[in-house]
């Protein structure tokens, strides 16, 4: 890595946990940068693709290609420009797959050389489409029970239950930077075992 010393207070605080981070393998490092960058980064992508759980899987992509590439990074930039470039390109690259990919209802759906999509326009609820956020929902919570207990608490407060962060810290008494963190940290483990799970179909 490059060093730079023209740096802003903020930029050299996560340069400082980068080198942490690759040179000591330091998972506070690792930790704290997400801690820094998770909620201002899941918003931008919401924005991006109007949909809370396509934002929170680029989310999770976004921060693991850049702790995948952090010996690749120099602080010719500040690390949040980085990482929100990739976040972007990432996303970009997602809803440009998710609008070219069109279902035919003449295909067959196990296709395995093929990645379909839905893209209905109509403003009506679709019951082909309602059946399939069912089966997700479905598969979700069958999902969610393989994480340990304590995730798993965490995931159906936040997810099934729907409560807020605030009212999720009360309920289990830990503090609210700890309740954030560790559903971050349980997003990421679903997000694994989903796609080892689609990896093996």
């Amino acid at each position: 890595m490059e060093i730079k010393v023209n740096l802003t207070e903020k930029a050299q605080r996560d340069y400082d946990l980068v080198l942490k981070a690759v040179n000591e393998q330091d998972q506070k490092a690792y930790a704290q940068l997400m801690e820094n960058y998770r909620d201002s980064l899941y918003f931008m992508l919401l924005k991006m693709t109007n949909n809370p759980y396509d934002a929170e899987d680029m989310t999770i992509e976004a921060f693991g290609k850049a702790f995948n590439n952090l010996s690749k990074y120099s602080p010719n930039y500040a690390f949040s420009t980085w990482l929100f470039k990739i976040a972007t390109n990432n996303c970009i690259d997602f809803m440009r797959k998710k609008k070219n990919t069109i279902i035919s209802i003449d295909s067959p759906y196990d296709d395995a050389e093929s990645d379909y999509s839905l893209q209905i326009e109509s403003n009506d609820p679709d019951p082909e489409l309602n059946y399939i956020e069912k089966q997700k929902r479905k598969v979700m919570r069958s999902v969610v029970k393989k994480l340990k207990p304590h995730y798993r608490t965490l995931v159906e407060l936040r997810y099934f239950s729907e409560y807020t962060y605030e009212e999720i810290a009360t309920e289990l008494n830990l503090p609210l930077g700890t309740v954030k963190a560790q559903l971050f940290r349980a997003r990421d483990l679903l997000y694994q075992i989903m796609k080892n799970k689609s990896e093996a179909i």
